[in-house]
């Protein structure tokens, strides 16, 4: 499988931006996917998960209530819509598939085989 990360951008606090994760892949409506995102001088975190089937959503406790990822099994994508941006939100971020498309509580960075090139998020104040 490979993920390709785009929608990224400039944006101001209070905003709105959509990312987008395309797959390659005949198996991607089998695996779980999470976003990931990395301010700089900072390490990889986890945002939020969405299993195979749309069933399930976890998301980190900074992002609950204005994030919500969604797929689109018939198109290979996933997506990241992300509300109320706070500058904190800075970051680059980066899809990554699961092959445990049925387990929803996994967030750290080595339980994902797949990843995307990541896309550049900028919230100014």
């Amino acid at each position: 499988v490979q993920l390709q990360a785009s929608g990224g951008g400039l944006v101001q606090a209070g905003g709105s931006l959509r990312l987008s994760c395309a797959a390659s892949g005949r198996t991607f409506s089998t695996y779980a996917m999470g976003w990931f995102r990395q301010a700089p001088g900072k390490e990889r975190e986890f945002v939020g998960r969405i299993l195979w089937n749309n069933a399930a959503t976890w998301y980190t406790d900074s992002v609950k209530g204005r994030f919500t990822i969604s797929r689109d099994n018939a198109k290979n994508t996933v997506y990241l819509q992300m509300d109320s941006l706070k500058p904190e939100d800075t970051a680059v971020y980066f899809c990554a598939g699961d092959q445990s498309g049925r387990a929803l509580l996994r967030r750290d960075i080595g339980a994902y085989q797949y990843w995307g090139q990541g896309t550049q998020v900028t919230v100014s104040s």
